[in-house]
């Protein structure tokens, strides 16, 4: 059986798009970067009382809590229910209803987004705006409406449009419609260099939770680098953080103690009750801010930007063999490092080299997990040791080169040339989270 995607985590059910976005229903000037206004925020001595943390949050939030908005999407005679809202291969995981919303009825988004530079753009997720648009096009469909909602003004929705989207690394560039509508005062939110994080390092999370605009929730750097190939459409070494994030605070932006963006919230593990209700159970995921500085330039030239249209790939969806426990490696006889692939889009390289993704699946934790695909444990004589590597390593290569494969499939260790091409988004399965590779 060819399954369509991977589970994120074994054990867990991710839910994607964050603790994301939440529905419920209702009747170019230049683009540059804020400077850092660290004098004007209170940085946080860890070696003083604690009231001092208290103080910190509070000077980060009224200094740029006004720059944090609610994105607000409205889309006209489509149905979209929370069981649409999650992705296919995690519907078995959640008791919802699927016909939670009628037909022919304007739906209402909420997301959260922040203003980025002077002339009041803001960032947010692609997957907040994605259905308010046309397919592969920064255009608005036909009775969509897309609008933000300022701190100070939260019951006046502000018109934007879309300047640019990275659907690739989850990201979207919006501005006013009527730079006149942006309040004065307003400090764009600066960049940190996410790099430069630590575990255990304070985060702050600003955004709009169930609605509830202007929320702010604290907390730490959880881990870095987490490898989560279905946010977005290719693998992103993610923050992960236990500062609380719920639907509705998609887009919205993860702050260090001086105020800098370390992330961009997307995702969350969710606990869901007996009504499909989703919370937090302290395990949420940001974008590093670095990914946002790296193509901001594509976003201010307007546009849909993404890998496909760009990188060489296998055209494959691959998960961590040491993600699987000890016990399944060793019943299924797996390598003790490498790449599994789950699934091959059609037409790709990695189809016309013969390699095989999973074929059936394993119950781990009551849960069914794709496995028994070919494993590659080499590139280029190279041990491959995650998902994240072997991504990048074929990201460092251009389309037309040749990379040498070292593949165990069922304990039979295979050498394989194979040649690198561009693979289009119209080329994967439409139902599957492509990891990137």
């Amino acid at each position: 059986m060819k399954l369509k995607s991977i589970l994120l985590s074994l054990g867990l059910a991710l839910m994607l798009f964050a603790g994301g976005y939440l529905w419920h229903e209702k009747a170019s000037p230049s683009f540059s970067l804020a400077q850092a206004q660290e004098s004007m925020v209170k940085p946080l001595n860890e070696t003083t009382a604690y009231l001092q943390d208290e103080e910190n949050t509070i000077s980060v939030n009224d200094l740029y809590g006004p720059s944090v908005v609610a994105v607000n999407v409205e889309i006209q005679g489509q149905a979209v229910s929370a069981y649409d809202q999650i992705p296919p291969e995690f519907r078995q995981f959640f008791n919802l209803p699927q016909d939670m919303v009628p037909q022919n009825q304007t739906q209402h988004g909420a997301g959260s987004g922040f203003v980025i530079d002077n002339q009041g753009r803001i960032i947010t997720n692609f997957h907040v705006v994605k259905d308010a648009l046309d397919a592969n096009t920064i255009n608005l469909s036909e009775g969509s409406k897309l609008t933000v909602s300022f701190t100070d003004t939260p019951d006046t929705q502000v018109p934007v449009k879309v300047v640019g989207v990275n659907p690739s690394y989850d990201m979207a560039l919006l501005e006013l419609v009527t730079k006149a509508d942006l309040p004065s005062g307003l400090k764009a939110i600066p960049l940190a260099n996410s790099d430069e994080l630590k575990v255990g390092q304070k985060v702050i999370a600003i955004g709009n939770p169930f609605g509830l605009q202007s929320t702010v929730t604290t907390g730490i750097v959880s881990a870095l680098g987490r490898d989560m190939p279905s946010i977005g459409q290719f693998n992103i070494a993610m923050v992960q953080t236990d500062a609380a994030i719920n639907p509705g605070n998609s887009g919205g932006p993860l702050l260090n103690s001086k105020g800098e963006l370390v992330g961009i919230n997307t995702a969350i593990i969710p606990s869901v009750d007996a009504t499909g209700q989703r919370g937090f159970l302290g395990v949420g995921f940001a974008v590093p801010s670095n990914y946002l500085r790296d193509n901001l330039a594509d976003l201010e030239k307007g546009g849909v930007h993404d890998v496909y249209s760009s990188k060489a790939r296998l055209g494959a969806q691959i998960a961590d063999v040491s993600s699987y426990p000890e016990s399944v490696r060793s019943s299924l006889h797996l390598p003790d490092h490498g790449a599994m692939i789950v699934a091959v889009q059609d037409g790709s390289p990695a189809q016309k080299a013969g390699l095989k993704g999973s074929e059936f699946s394993v119950s781990i934790n009551g849960q069914d997990v794709p496995a028994g695909g070919d494993v590659i444990t080499q590139v280029n004589g190279t041990d491959i040791t995650s998902t994240q590597q072997l991504q990048d390593l074929v990201f460092s290569m251009n389309p037309g080169d040749t990379v040498h494969l070292t593949v165990d499939s069922a304990g039979t260790v295979k050498q394989l040339d194979v040649k690198l091409e561009i693979v289009p988004l119209a080329a994967t399965n439409q139902d599957s989270s492509p990891s990137g590779n």
